[in-house]
């Protein structure tokens, strides 16, 4: 039941549309299928590294050194709003596509870099898995629970991004993406430069 509570909860935040959703969608859109693959391999790191200092509590470690959350959420925030305006810009500059052919080759580290960067950049991510923690997981619970949970977390993530990138690589929604492709681009830039400026303006 504990378990199972963990896969809802983390499947709903999945879904929930968001920087690491946005960035594999872009890469899927504009790259061959290995480079959107090796982005949310780098995004699921991220979501390891979360719950990992979820599970050992780094809510306690905010509250107890508030400048360490206000730190994480100002290069978080800051990143978030150089990677949306670099998108914006790159779209505003390139010439609409027309092929599939003319997909964008990016190097695989920098896709796993860009993955794991942007799940990182969100310390949001750790107060949410904390308090998914703290909700599912009453006092006393076996150790082991804990890297249960984890590993629930990334099969969930792993089954959400896999399913994500086969949807969004079908020949149909590719060529309905390359129709509309600037526009859709500098939306997506848009909305980082917006997430990444809520990020540093909230007061948590």
């Amino acid at each position: 039941m504990f378990l199972l509570s963990v896969a809802t909860i983390w499947a709903l935040a999945c879904i929930t549309p968001g920087p690491n959703t946005l960035l594999v969608m872009r890469y899927a859109l504009t790259a061959p299928r290995r480079v959107p693959i090796v982005a949310a391999t780098g995004t699921i790191t991220g979501t390891f590294c979360w719950g990992l200092a979820g599970w050992l509590g780094i809510n306690v470690l905010f509250q107890t050194a508030p400048f360490a959350y206000l730190a994480l959420k100002i290069v978080g925030g800051l990143y978030l709003v150089w990677l949306g305006a670099k998108i914006f810009l790159d779209a505003r500059k390139a010439r609409q596509a027309t092929d599939l052919a003319q997909r964008v080759d990016v190097p695989l580290k920098t896709a796993y870099r860009m993955g794991l960067a942007t799940n990182l950049a969100n310390p949001k991510s750790a107060l949410f898995v904390a308090s998914l923690f703290a909700a599912t997981m009453p006092a006393g619970t076996p150790f082991f629970y804990g890297l249960g949970a984890i590993a629930v977390m990334l099969v969930v993530s792993t089954v959400y991004y896999a399913c994500l990138i086969g949807l969004i690589t079908h020949p149909t929604t590719a060529a309905g993406y390359l129709k509309a492709k600037k526009k859709i681009d500098v939306g997506v830039g848009l909305i980082f430069v917006g997430f990444g400026t809520r990020l540093l303006l909230s007061q948590r």
